[in-house]
C-alpha cells in the first residue's frame, strides 16, 4: 500500500486541482499516470443536473466506443433453438434458457453483460433480485432484449458499453485503457460525450452536464474543461 500511496501522491502533485484541462491535455495526464503494473481503465465522471427519482430525467442508454473498451466482456444470452444458434456463433460465452436461469441462481455469474430475446423475459424476470442490482438486467432501451442476438453480442463484444445515471446525479463508465494511444481514448471520451448530451432529458433546466473528471483505476481525478468535449 505504501507504493501505491507514493505513486498516487507523485501523480496527484502534477495535477492542478483548480484548472479545467482541455481534453487532449488531461488525456495526456492522465495515461502518463497510469504507471500500475497492470493496464489501468481511463474512466469518464459526468456529474448531471438531472434527478433519476423522477422517471422523466432517467438518463440511460448504450454507447458505441469507436475504439473499443480494451476489455474483454462475457456475455449471457437467453434464447432458444435458431436464436441460441445465432448467439453462439456471434461469440456469446453462455447460452441457455431454464438452465441458465438455474445456474445464475445457484450462483453463477461468470459473465459481464446480458442479452436475451423477448420470449425468454418470462424466464429473464425471476432474476430481477439478482441481475437487478448488478446492472445486468436485459432492458429493451439499452439494446440487450432483442431477437437480433448476434449483433447485440457483437455489440457488447466489440465496445458497447451502458450507462446509467447514479442517485446523485453521476455517470461513469470506462472509455479505454491506459495503454491505447492519446487519440483512440479521446475519441472514445468524444463519443460518450456526445451520446449523454443527446440522452438529455426534455424535462432538464439549465446547465446539463455540470462537470467532467477523468481518471485512471489508481491515478486521481483531472477535471475537464467541458467546452472541449463539443467541439
Amino acid at each position: 500500500m505504501a507504493k501505491v500511496g507514493k505513486r498516487y501522491k507523485k501523480a496527484a502533485e502534477a495535477v492542478d486541482r483548480n484548472r479545467l484541462y482541455a481534453i487532449d491535455e488531461a488525456v495526456k495526464l492522465v495515461k502518463g499516470n497510469a504507471s500500475s503494473k497492470f493496464d489501468e481503465t481511463i474512466e469518464i465522471a459526468m456529474n448531471l443536473n438531472v434527478d433519476p427519482r423522477h422517471a422523466d430525467q432517467m438518463v440511460r442508454g448504450v454507447c458505441e466506443l469507436p475504439k473499443g473498451t480494451g476489455r474483454t466482456v462475457r456475455v449471457a444470452v437467453f434464447a432458444r433453438g435458431d436464436k441460441a444458434d445465432e448467439a453462439k456463433a456471434a461469440g456469446a460465452d453462455i447460452v441457455g434458457a431454464e438452465d441458465l436461469m438455474e445456474a445464475i441462481q445457484g450462483g453463477e455469474l461468470n459473465f459481464d453483460r446480458c442479452i436475451a430475446t423477448p420470449d425468454m423475459m418470462g424466464i429473464v424476470g425471476r432474476l430481477g433480485k439478482i441481475l437487478g442490482p448488478r446492472g445486468m438486467m436485459p432492458n429493451p432501451r439499452v439494446g440487450t432484449v432483442t431477437p437480433d442476438v448476434a449483433k447485440a453480442v457483437e455489440s457488447a463484444k466489440g465496445g458497447a458499453v451502458e450507462f446509467r445515471v447514479e442517485k446523485t446525479g453521476i455517470i461513469q463508465a470506462g472509455v479505454g485503457k491506459a495503454s491505447f494511444s492519446e487519440a483512440d481514448i479521446a475519441e472514445n471520451i468524444l463519443m460518450f460525450a456526445n451520446v449523454i448530451q443527446k440522452a438529455r432529458p426534455a424535462t432538464t433546466k439549465g446547465t446539463y452536464i455540470k462537470n467532467v473528471a477523468l481518471s485512471s483505476t489508481m491515478g486521481p481525478g483531472i477535471k475537464i474543461d467541458i467546452s472541449s468535449l463539443f467541439v
